[in-house]
């Protein structure tokens, strides 16, 4: 198994948005559709970093993480739910909050130990 960690660095002007459309919209249609560990959304606790400073951007204000039995898996699978075709996807996408207000995303990946 390998995890997938999907992180989102969006404005604080969008994220109470950001967040409702997650929540009635797009977290429903992950959930079917895939295995997702969890769906996150910062708080306004501060970070707590040691050692190097974070970036201007700060802390990821989104992480969801995803399971999945390989990467063979995982890039069949993001393009079936997620990409040009997936027509269920592109209704929720049409009520997202603009993708302008993303500055940054990253996925990594970890397995368990």
């Amino acid at each position: 198994m390998i995890y997938e960690i999907r992180d989102y660095y969006i404005d604080s002007s969008a994220l109470v948005i950001y967040e409702q459309w997650a929540r009635e919209r797009a977290v429903p249609y992950i959930r079917k559709h895939l295995d997702l560990v969890g769906f996150w959304v910062t708080t306004d606790a501060p970070a707590q970093v040691t050692g190097s400073p974070l970036d201007e951007l700060g802390p990821a204000s989104v992480t969801w993480i995803l399971r999945w039995p390989d990467t063979e898996t995982r890039n069949r699978m993001m393009g079936v739910h997620f990409g040009p075709d997936a027509q269920d996807w592109a209704e929720i996408v049409k009520h997202h909050p603009g993708r302008q207000h993303y500055r940054r995303i990253q996925s990594r990946f970890a397995q368990a130990l």
